[in-house]
């Protein structure tokens, strides 16, 4: 029985899809941007603040833990050159889920996943501050 458990399936089995979810996450961290559908976005979300937690505090072991979580070294060093820094005085929330309505082909619930305070963000801090 699955009483009590939380974990988003997304239609896998478990090898596959902690597989795809850590091909969303490094997507993420190195384009800062994605498009997938709901369900994906909220489960890659959770995994990519705990990635970017990590990258906060530059240690051996923490260099291992995001190295075993994403895939290749480019990313691993994104996390604690560029990511780390950035989100140093935040404590918490790095990625923001925007709805884009249902996706073309299937009806899928489609959303952009990015990461906040980032160069090419589609929310721009600066102007919806101006506008209140």
């Amino acid at each position: 029985m699955r009483h009590r458990k939380k974990t988003p399936k997304l239609g896998r089995k478990p090898d596959a899809r902690k597989r795809m979810l850590r091909s969303l996450v490094t997507s993420l961290i190195l384009e800062e941007r994605i498009t997938t559908s709901q369900g994906k976005a909220k489960a890659t979300r959770s995994q990519a603040e705990k990635i970017i937690t990590k990258g906060r505090n530059d240690t051996v072991h923490s260099r291992r833990l995001v190295a075993g979580a994403v895939y290749g070294s480019e990313a691993v060093r994104k996390v604690f050159n560029v990511l780390g820094p950035r989100y140093a005085d935040r404590p918490g929330g790095y990625t923001r889920i925007l709805k884009l309505g249902p996706r073309r082909g299937d009806a899928a619930e489609a959303c952009i996943l990015e990461l906040v305070d980032s160069p090419g963000s589609i929310i721009d801090p600066v102007k919806d501050k101006k506008k209140q």
